[in-house]
């Protein structure tokens, strides 16, 4: 519940004060967002499977984001960031995806 209503906060939050991000990071931005977003599915999966745990959450959270950023750097520094851009985005929309199909499956029983 607190992760929810943080995120929620989180949202609101932006929204109201629209940040600026540096011209540095925003490559990295959307990638981060994807990371992020499949943490927080992958919680809710893990709530309603009756196994989340905060501190892991915060753990996949954190790692996600720094790991899917990490991969993206290096391939900027190798000159190929937007093929690892895209390779990252097709895997974390893959775990997406199988996280709301789960989630799905169990709020309808299907």
């Amino acid at each position: 519940m607190i992760a929810a209503l943080g995120l929620l906060v989180g949202v609101v939050l932006g929204l109201l004060l629209q940040p600026d991000v540096p011209v540095g990071l925003e490559p990295y931005l959307p990638i981060a967002v994807v990371a992020a977003l499949d943490a927080v599915f992958g919680a809710l999966r893990a709530y309603l499977d009756g196994i989340f745990d905060d501190k892991v959450f915060v753990i996949s959270f954190v790692s996600n984001v720094v790991i899917a950023a990490g991969i993206v750097y290096v391939g900027d520094r190798l000159g190929v960031g937007g093929q690892l851009s895209t390779g990252v985005i097709v895997v974390l929309g893959i775990r997406i995806f199988s996280n709301v199909a789960a989630i799905r499956r169990h709020l309808f029983h299907a």
